[in-house]
């Protein structure tokens, strides 16, 4: 008889962490190791961010906060949704989270009972399906392909849709794909939520990382009804180059639910890092937003240059992606088996990527291109050899 609860050995690991883990091992022991599995951005936390937390440090900002943020940053938050998503929620309707992921996990503990189904698109970052299981949810998937730009459409969602159907689950632009939803399809599946009791949590991570002159729309601006159904997260990890400082945060309207997750935080984490409150405002302010845009240009750069070598390979495609840094790559010509080809990479080339699997897709792996432009043309050349020398 285990020792451990039924929830927890429903739990699968981290692909994409257990692959970087490894490849992290092999370049410690002294091999050649690229490593493009990892969602994280090389460039350093802008200055205002640090100058910010020393600040905070230097007085002594290092006592308990209220458990669900501090109202210099909730207000922070509340204003930066305001100005540059068109939302409007008051401080009391933001709860600030151990990074994204933490609000994820809260915010389904919160809403979900034993058999409560949440609709899920496919390929999808791969920590969503296992939050929904470890809440005694259900994912229900939509699978996408490359024909419909891994996006779903309204006939899909509705087809999706039971009596137990809890939430909907929408990440633009997306992980792994870097697909982003226009204002038009939002709006339309929006429509055929209309009448029904279903939530929709909006991850927008990726928010500010956007190609091309693209225009990010958020969910709850559609319209009142899908503003009073949603539930908005997001944080500053990848925009703002702040993964190991932990800043995550949700917004929604309905106060039994932020009620409920402040009490669930109260009796978890608590508050989360005081100084990281501190230096989140100035990003929230808007006072980083050049560094930002140094960074997002790098990464269209990248995206630009990384696209046009793995098109080049026989064998391989790839979407160019909107947003996001990431490549989707289509292996099927190669090889189905996303597991087997990435474990040989690895092994061979020294190429960490993770398989699509991870993703709810065999066939695919994503790369991440949040790295400088050498190593992305040494990695995909060593890609390159690897499927011109494939033997299935």
């Amino acid at each position: 008889m285990s020792m451990l609860s039924k929830r927890i050995q429903v739990l699968s690991p981290s692909l994409t962490m257990a692959i970087t883990a490894l490849a992290r091992d092999m370049k410690a022991s002294g091999k050649d190791v690229l490593s493009f599995s990892a969602g994280e951005p090389d460039f350093d936390t802008p200055q205002v961010v640090k100058d910010a937390a020393i600040k905070a440090i230097n007085s002594g900002f290092s006592k308990y906060t209220a458990v669900g943020g501090t109202p210099d940053v909730l207000k922070a938050i509340a204003g930066k949704l305001k100005r540059e998503n068109n939302i409007e929620y008051k401080p009391s309707d933001i709860v600030v989270n151990v990074g994204a992921k933490h609000s994820l996990f809260n915010i389904f503990q919160a809403i979900l009972n034993e058999g409560d189904e949440v609709i899920i698109p496919s390929p999808y970052w791969v920590t969503y399906p296992e939050i929904v299981k470890y809440s005694d949810g259900t994912p229900v998937f939509i699978d996408t392909d490359e024909q419909s730009g891994f996006k779903i459409t309204p006939t899909q969602l509705k087809a999706a849709i039971t009596p137990k159907t809890k939430a909907l689950l929408i990440n633009t632009p997306s992980n792994p794909t870097g697909a982003i939803y226009s204002k038009e399809e939002l709006s339309a599946l929006a429509e055929v939520l209309k009448g029904t009791n279903i939530l929709v949590v909006s991850d927008e991570m990726y928010e500010k990382i956007i190609f091309d002159g693209k225009q990010f729309t958020s969910l709850a601006s559609i319209s009142e009804d899908m503003y009073k159904r949603t539930i908005t997260v997001n944080g500053l990890s990848k925009s703002v180059s702040m993964t190991g400082w932990r800043f995550g945060y949700l917004a929604c309207p309905i106060k039994e639910i932020t009620n409920a997750i402040v009490d669930l935080q109260g009796q978890s984490t608590s508050n989360i890092n005081s100084i990281t409150q501190k230096a989140a405002v100035p990003a929230l302010d808007g006072l980083a937003d050049d560094d930002i845009e140094v960074m997002r240009k790098a990464f269209e750069k990248r995206r630009n240059m990384a696209c046009e070598m793995i098109n080049a390979i026989e064998g391989l495609s790839t979407l160019k992606p909107e947003g996001a840094f990431y490549l989707y790559v289509n292996t099927k010509a190669v090889e189905n088996d996303s597991i087997k080809f990435s474990k040989m990479l690895l092994e061979e080339k020294g190429v960490a990527v993770v398989p699509g699997l991870g993703f709810g897709t065999d066939g695919y792996f994503r790369l991440s291109f949040a790295t400088d432009d050498a190593s992305i043309k040494d990695g995909i050349h060593r890609i390159k050899e690897f499927v011109e020398n494939y033997k299935k």
